[in-house]
C-alpha cells in the first residue's frame, strides 16, 4: 500500500514537471477565457477586488457600525487573497468535467488541468496586487518593507490551494454534488476566517479555538500583518500550514492518480 502511494505520487509529480509546455498552454487558455466577453476585459482583475472591498467596507462600517481605522486597506489585505483562493478552487473543481471532449480524444496526464487553473488564478492574484498598490496611495502610512514578504505567504497559500484543487477536481468528476456543496462551504469558510474581522476581536470567545483549526486564520493574518500592521508574518504558523499542505498535496495527487483511469469512461 505504502509503495503504491509513493509510486502514484511520484508519477503525478513527474507529470507536472515534464508537461510544462502543455501546462503553459492551458494556463494561457484559462487567462484568455476569463472576462473575454466583457467590455473592459482583463481590467476586471483590477476592478473585482475593489468592488468586494467596497461592499464589505459598507457592511462593516455602516451596517455593523464598527469603528475601524483605514477600513478599506484592512479589509482588502484579506479579501484579495481570499478571492484568489475561492475563485481558483471553484474553477479547478470543474477543470476536469469541463474538458470532457479533450479527455476522450487525447491521451495526456489529467493532473495538469487543475494545476493549470490554479496557476492561472495565481497570475490573476498578481494583477490584484496592483490594486493593493493603488490603495496605498490613500494610505501611505501603512507602507513597510514587510510587504516584500507577500510572495512567501502567497507561496504557502498556493500549495494549500493546489492540494484542494487537485482533490476536489478528482472527486467532482464522479460526484457532481461536490461543486455545489463546495460553493456553499466556501461561503461559510469565508465567515469562519478573519477576513472582515481580526482574531483579536474574538478574545474571550470560544469561537477563537475554532479559528485555530482553520489554515486561513494564519494565512490571512499574515497578509494583514505585512500589508496593514507593518509587522512580520506568523512564521511558525505559516511553516506548519506549509508542511500540512505538502502532506495534503501528496494525498490529493494519490487520490487523483487512482481515479484518473476512470475519467474517460464517466465523462
Amino acid at each position: 500500500m505504502r509503495l503504491g502511494f509513493v509510486r502514484l505520487v511520484t508519477r503525478g509529480s513527474v507529470d507536472l514537471k515534464t508537461r510544462g509546455r502543455l501546462l503553459q498552454h492551458l494556463v494561457g487558455t484559462d487567462l484568455k477565457r476569463t472576462h473575454a466577453d466583457t467590455v473592459v476585459g482583463q481590467l476586471w482583475w483590477l476592478i473585482d477586488p475593489f468592488f468586494s472591498m467596497a461592499i464589505y467596507s459598507i457592511l462593516v462600517t455602516v451596517v455593523f457600525q464598527k469603528s475601524m481605522p483605514d477600513a478599506p486597506l484592512f479589509l482588502f489585505a484579506a479579501i484579495l487573497p481570499w478571492q484568489w483562493f475561492s475563485t481558483s478552487l471553484m474553477d479547478a473543481t470543474t477543470s476536469v468535467t469541463g474538458r470532457g471532449n479533450l479527455i476522450r480524444q487525447i491521451q495526456f496526464p489529467k493532473l495538469v488541468l487543475p494545476a493549470a487553473t490554479t496557476v492561472a488564478g495565481s497570475i490573476t492574484f498578481c494583477f490584484g496586487l496592483l490594486s493593493l498598490a493603488l490603495l496605498y496611495l490613500l494610505y501611505p502610512s501603512h507602507l513597510s518593507p514587510w510587504l516584500l514578504m507577500i510572495p512567501i505567504i502567497a507561496a504557502v497559500q498556493f500549495v494549500f490551494t493546489l492540494a484542494l484543487a487537485i482533490l476536489f477536481s478528482a472527486l467532482n468528476t464522479f460526484y457532481r454534488d461536490v461543486q455545489n456543496l463546495l460553493r456553499h462551504a466556501t461561503r461559510i469558510w469565508f465567515y469562519m476566517s478573519p477576513a472582515i474581522y481580526s482574531v483579536s476581536d474574538l478574545s474571550g470567545s470560544g469561537f477563537r479555538y475554532v479559528l485555530g483549526l482553520n489554515p486561513f486564520t494564519y494565512i490571512l493574518t499574515s497578509y494583514r500583518n505585512v500589508a496593514y500592521y507593518k509587522s512580520a508574518p506568523d512564521w511558525v504558523a505559516l511553516a506548519i500550514v506549509l508542511v500540512l499542505s505538502l502532506f495534503l498535496l501528496a494525498f490529493s495527487i494519490w487520490v487523483f492518480k487512482r481515479l484518473e483511469t476512470g475519467f474517460a469512461k464517466i465523462l
